[in-house]
């Protein structure tokens, strides 16, 4: 039987505030253990929670950019369960009355592009960190990150492949840290995911009983552990077996699943009003003044990129899926008005030197204004395209800039034609083999001539002259006499 999978995401993202949720203290992550905490996120008795105020404004700027519904009125729940970093033995967040509902954002696939719906987006409080002893069978506890701001944004099951997944949540990050909500950060934890999965027969509207999985922190780990929970799920059912709703972690070392605990529902939660919390009503002028502070999200930068500077879309996605990288796009063509020549160098030169990750690009020696003024010396013929990325890779290195660096090592493009013609016709009269192979018809051998010039002039050579006098040269070939 063919099998259609049926995924959902619920993300919590970490919110950049510099207080805790309900509590003055910090949200500085690094602290020693237990260094950022007091009585209110301890959960000592008689101590009394207060809603950070930055925290509800940036709920409603992360609604707005998902084209949600914003409610009035919303209220907290304490979400009750046991685990050794729970001090209160509950969890502050939201039930039955989101900040935001009914929501969506759309993404790349191969067949174009998809609406993916957002169920809600809630407000709720961190969880401490649990550390294994490696040497013997004990944990300690952190409380540093217990009542840390979280929004919580839970998708439809609208996913329907693991690549799907991927994209989906590769545009909520982005658009969490073009906001400066969150710093997207998944190897810290401030952007997680958990993942609930099914398959069902092709063609059915019937959901299969699913599974959640946990431990995923990256995008590529997302994928993985979606695809081989998938094939899981349908190679039990083939087998004659039922799934069981469970919880599931993911092994990056083994790139398989495996049990955790049960699945909990939600009223094994035993959900019910924060009495310590009033109901928060959301003042409409407050959701307008967010929406005033709203910047050009992702997909907007997208589609200005595509229409005012005519960059392919392939090349647009790339530079707007991370707000550091359009910016330093955006610098570079303000100096240097060729868009497709900037892209096609950060695409490429840039990205190589960064490994392609934002953290990179933060810490790269080349800055806008020096990568446009290199470009502007590939353009204007002083250096040669290959020259250039040698200069590149050497600014990137040192933080010099092209021009020092060009003159330093005596770089600077040969242009100079008569020079070059006396060259080509030296190479020419040294390989008349090779020259009446040409004339034959092994028109390739052209490729052969470009690289013996290029080799006598050290890579010097103008490349577009050089082929235009060879070529010329070629047609006209006459040796010399005795």
């Amino acid at each position: 039987m063919e099998y259609e999978p049926v995924i959902g995401l619920e993300i919590h993202a970490q919110l950049l505030t510099e207080s805790k949720a309900f509590c003055g203290c910090s949200t500085r992550f690094g602290a020693e253990p237990n260094m950022n905490t007091c009585p209110v996120c301890q959960g000592m008795p008689g101590v009394l929670p207060v809603l950070n105020r930055k925290a509800l404004e940036y709920t409603v700027k992360m609604a707005l950019a998902c084209h949600c519904t914003i409610n009035e009125l919303s209220r907290f729940a304490r979400k009750n369960y046991y685990y050794p970093d729970l001090p209160k033995n509950y969890q502050i967040s939201q039930y039955e009355l989101p900040v935001a509902e009914h929501g969506w954002i759309e993404i790349d696939t191969a067949d174009g592009r998809k609406r993916i719906g957002i169920t809600r987006i809630h407000m709720e409080e961190d969880a401490g960190k649990l550390i294994h002893d490696d040497t013997k069978p004990v944990s300690y506890v952190d409380l540093n990150r217990t009542g840390v701001p979280l929004i919580e944004i839970v998708s439809e099951p609208d996913i329907r492949s693991p690549e799907e997944a991927a994209a989906y949540l590769r545009s909520l990050r982005a658009i969490l840290v073009y906001l400066e909500i969150c710093d997207g950060n998944m190897e810290e934890g401030s952007f997680r995911c958990d993942a609930n999965v099914s398959v069902r027969p092709a063609g059915t509207q019937e959901l299969g009983v699913k599974t959640e999985l946990k431990n995923m922190n990256s995008f590529r780990y997302v994928q993985r552990a979606l695809q081989y929970e998938i094939d899981r799920q349908i190679e039990v059912l083939n087998g004659g077996g039922r799934i069981v709703q469970e919880t599931r972690l993911f092994d990056p070392s083994t790139g398989m699943t495996a049990s955790m605990r049960s699945k909990e529902m939600a009223h094994d939660y035993r959900y019910f009003p924060d009495p310590d919390l009033l109901p928060l009503r959301v003042d409409p002028q407050l959701v307008e003044r967010m929406r005033a502070t709203l910047p050009e999200l992702p997909d907007q930068k997208k589609d200005r990129f595509i229409r005012e500077l005519g960059i392919p879309p392939y090349d647009a996605g790339v530079l707007t899926a991370s707000r550091e990288l359009s910016l330093y796009f955006e610098e570079t063509v303000r100096l240097c008005p060729n868009p497709k020549a900037v892209s096609n160098w950060i695409m490429t030169e840039l990205m190589r030197q960064i490994k392609g990750e934002d953290a990179g690009l933060s810490s790269c020696l080349v800055t806008p204004s020096q990568l446009a003024e290199l470009l502007c010396l590939v353009e204007d013929g002083t250096v040669s395209g290959k020259i250039a990325k040698t200069v590149f890779d050497e600014m990137c290195e040192s933080g010099k800039d092209a021009p020092s660096i060009i003159k330093e090592r005596g770089l600077v493009q040969v242009s100079d034609r008569d020079a070059l013609l006396a060259v080509i016709k030296d190479i020419l009269e040294q390989n008349p083999r090779e020259v009446s192979r040409y004339l034959e018809g092994k028109t390739k051998l052209l490729g052969f001539f470009v690289g013996q010039v290029m080799k006598a002039t050290r890579g010097k050579a103008n490349p577009s002259l050089v082929n235009e006098i060879l070529q010329a040269e070629l047609a006209a070939w006459r040796p010399r006499s005795g």
